[in-house]
Parts: C-alpha cells; sequence; structure tokens
C-alpha cells in the first residue's frame, strides 16, 4: 500500500519546513502509530533548531529515529504520543510514548513503544521523556532524607527535577531562577522558588539545570561543604568558565555531569524500559501539567519554532496537537 504522512524537518539553521514522507507498511514487529501529540522541549530542541551542536557531538545527540544529519536538512524530536492503528491485538488502540519526531504517522519496532498507563491523560504523556531526563538525573543525585537542596534553572528538566524532589520526605527543595514568572509554575509544583541573589544557602546538593555559566557559579556558591552540584545542563559549542579558586578545593566541592543518554550506574541494574515506564507512572501527578506552558497546531510548526527559538514564545514544554490528521 502507498501511503504517506507529514513529518516537520529543520531544512537549514533556523529554517523548518513540513514534508510529505513515505509510509511503509507495518512488519511483523512494527506498528503503526497516529500522532495524538508531540512536546517541543525549549532546551535541546531549539539548540538543535539554530544549529548549536557541535561537529563532535554529532553522534551523540542523534535521537532515536532522528533522520538526516546536523546541522541539517534534518528530522529532529524525541516527545510523542499516539495511538496504534496497525500491530500486535495487545496493542492495536492503546495509546502509547515514543521518541519520535514531529510526524501525523509513523512505523516503528515494537520494542519502541511504552504503553501509557490509564492514570495519565495523553496530553501530560508528551512530558514523559524529560521526566525519564529527572529520574535519571536524581538517581546520579541519589538524595538524602532531610536534604537542603536547589534546583537552579526552572527550565523544562529543572522543573521535572523540582516536581520529583517535592514528594522527598524531609527536604528543603527551592526552584531557584532569574524569571519571576517561574514562581508560578514553583507553586503548582508544591516547592518553594526564589531568584538567584535571594536563594538559601548551605545545600547538600544543588541539581544545575540552567544552561548558564552564572547560573553554575551560583549552584557552587549554595553548596554547603563537601556538597555537590550534579550538572544537567547541555551546552551545546558555548564554552563555559568555572570558578575553581577561592575556598573550591577547601570546601571539597563536587561537580558531577549526568546525562540521559546511559543509565546512571547507580540503577545498573535498570534497563531504559524500565526507566521510561516509571517516568509515565510519574505522570500520574496532575500537578505536571504546569510545565505544558504552550500549544499549537503541527502546521503552525515551522512558524512556532523559530520563535521559540529566540524566546519570543516563552516556553517550558510547548505541546503540538495533531488533530485529525489522516
Amino acid at each position: 500500500m502507498n501511503r504517506t504522512a507529514r513529518a516537520f524537518w529543520l531544512s537549514s539553521p533556523g529554517e523548518g519546513e513540513i514534508r510529505e514522507v513515505a509510509l511503509p507498511d507495518p512488519a511483523e514487529g512494527e506498528v503503526l502509530v497516529r500522532s495524538l501529540y508531540s512536546g517541543v522541549s525549549r532546551g535541546t530542541e531549539t539548540l538543535v533548531f539554530r544549529g548549536g551542536v557541535p561537529e563532535s557531538q554529532y553522534a551523540a545527540m542523534r535521537a532515536p529515529f532522528q533522520e538526516g544529519d546536523f546541522p541539517g536538512p534534518v528530522k529532529y524530536g524525541y516527545l510523542n504520543v499516539g495511538v496504534v492503528e496497525e500491530g500486535p491485538d495487545a496493542l492495536v488502540g492503546r495509546t502509547v510514548f515514543c521518541l519520535y519526531p514531529h510526524q501525523t504517522r509513523y512505523v516503528v519496532p515494537v520494542s519502541a513503544v511504552t504503553p501509557v498507563p490509564d492514570s495519565v491523560p495523553a496530553e501530560r504523556a508528551v512530558l514523559a521523556g524529560t521526566v525519564e531526563t529527572a529520574v535519571n538525573a536524581l538517581w546520579d543525585a541519589a538524595p538524602l532524607v532531610g536534604d537542603r537542596i536547589a534546583v537552579v534553572g526552572g527550565g523544562m528538566v529543572g522543573c521535572s527535577v523540582a516536581a520529583l524532589l517535592a514528594r522527598f520526605p524531609g527536604v528543603r527543595v527551592q526552584l531557584v531562577d532569574a524569571d519571576r514568572a517561574r514562581a508560578k509554575v514553583a507553586e503548582a509544583l508544591g516547592v518553594a522558588f526564589a531568584l538567584p541573589g535571594e536563594a538559601l544557602g548551605g545545600c547538600d546538593l544543588v541539581v544545575h539545570a540552567s544552561a548558564t555559566e552564572q547560573g553554575l557559579a551560583r549552584s557552587l556558591e549554595l553548596l554547603t561543604a563537601e556538597g555537590t552540584v550534579v550538572e544537567l545542563s547541555w551546552y551545546g559549542d558555548r564554552r563555559v568558565s568555572l570558578p575553581l579558586g577561592e575556598a573550591f578545593h577547601s570546601r571539597r566541592l563536587v561537580i558531577r555531569s549526568s546525562q540521559v543518554g546511559t543509565v546512571s550506574p547507580a540503577r545498573a541494574g535498570r534497563s531504559y524500559a524500565d526507566r521510561l515506564a516509571l517516568a509515565l507512572d510519574l505522570l500520574a501527578d496532575p500537578a505536571l501539567d504546569a510545565l505544558v506552558t504552550g500549544e499549537c497546531a503541527f502546521e503552525e510548526l515551522p512558524d512556532v519554532l523559530p520563535r521559540l527559538a529566540s524566546g519570543e514564545i516563552p516556553a517550558l514544554c510547548h505541546r503540538v496537537g495533531y488533530g485529525d490528521h489522516r
């Protein structure tokens, strides 16, 4: 059967377009999925849109179902929720999450889709990939009961981390961001908020996700002696300076990287599928709806993504709706 779908492509840095693409028939062990929603993470995906992926990271930054190569033309994205139209009987009609780009329909292996729990609406399930990043970060960070914790950077990843930390017993959690508007998001997530200059110090743990040099420096300042900064920011092709003089050594501070591409060594017995399934279970909490701050139709993506990348549209997760596309 000759079938087509429509997909969003980055034609060149800063410019996107919707293309018609051939759609194969699903083979045994594959599913045909019709997209309901996809999500744009304003961090990584807009960096890709601007052409900010350094050549040394082209391979590491590939999305699971990416087509084309950086800096473009490339089909990129990893937050997709759809309904299975063809495939094994147990999956047909099920709502599933997949690390797939923005496309109206697609065919992938059965192993690439994860059923969305009945307790999680499809509209919220687009956050699964980012909540999975937060799960991995907290496996790396290993917070303890009673810890004093700051999350510096109130973007999509930082807010996801803060939302999960709000469930830890006895911890003091503060979301720190230069944008006062993030205070409303913090309130919805059940955590305190502070501007950088007003943040509480003496932290055992700081999770840094602002992707700014100033945010990383402030994260180190907020630590108590022998405290740890877990660095989640990805800076693309930008260089950053670290304040490693003064009391950095005498206070025995630690900076650790965390990246979702590898399951945390602290949970080496868990698979990627286990981690994603956990993230979807955690999305049963309606408070996480606060992370979706805008929505557009699929056809609007060529106009909307440049505005997201420039900051004209302020967003955490920007949700894309597919309506009744066939």
